[in-house]
């Protein structure tokens, strides 16, 4: 059977349903995260509530950080491969069909009207998600009680972390900048 040639078109299109699949898969993955997120929470609530130990508490930081900045950082990969699509992938496929646009799709759904407020009001559910529920457990702890000196510096540290994770938050939603 004679060897076929495989033309830069044929290539580009592999790399875009492997990056398409890419994204589909981090897509899922960032999703489940939040559902994570709620369910570590209200186990940590739970077990903190059945213990009457507001130390407990001191787990939701490092949790909803860590868990929110793996979600922060397959949403930037999730948007780098759209912008990928659209303006290196499509552009060069597009020439080579001679067409005038390729992947439609990736563009016109950008265009919505209502777009800017989606992404504020996802960037406020992030922050909830994972920087004040975590802030509300730390205020909880500080306020039920006489915290000890080791622990007052931990949970103190963890604000920082939330902070900081708040900034990158806010820092990454690219409609709100």
């Amino acid at each position: 059977m004679p060897e076929q040639d495989v033309t830069v078109g044929q290539l580009l299109l592999a790399e875009y349903q492997t990056v398409k699949e890419e994204q589909k898969t981090r897509i899922g993955f960032r999703d489940n995260l939040l559902y994570v997120t709620l369910t570590v929470v209200a186990a940590v609530i739970a077990a903190t509530a059945q213990a009457k130990r507001p130390d407990m508490l001191l787990a939701l930081p490092p949790v909803c950080v860590v868990l929110g900045w793996t979600y922060l950082v397959n949403d930037e990969k999730i948007s780098a491969i759209g912008r990928h699509v659209r303006e290196d992938l499509g552009p060069r496929l597009a020439r080579i069909a001679q067409a005038q646009q390729a992947f439609g799709w990736e563009t016109a759904h950008r265009s919505d009207a209502r777009r800017r407020s989606r992404k504020t009001i996802q960037c406020a559910v992030d922050l909830l998600a994972f920087c004040l529920v975590p802030l509300a457990g730390l205020a909880v702890y500080w306020c039920a009680g006489d915290p000890s000196a080791g622990l007052l510096v931990l949970s103190g540290a963890e604000a920082a972390s939330i902070a900081g994770l708040g900034w990158q938050v806010v820092s990454y939603a690219r409609p709100l900048r």
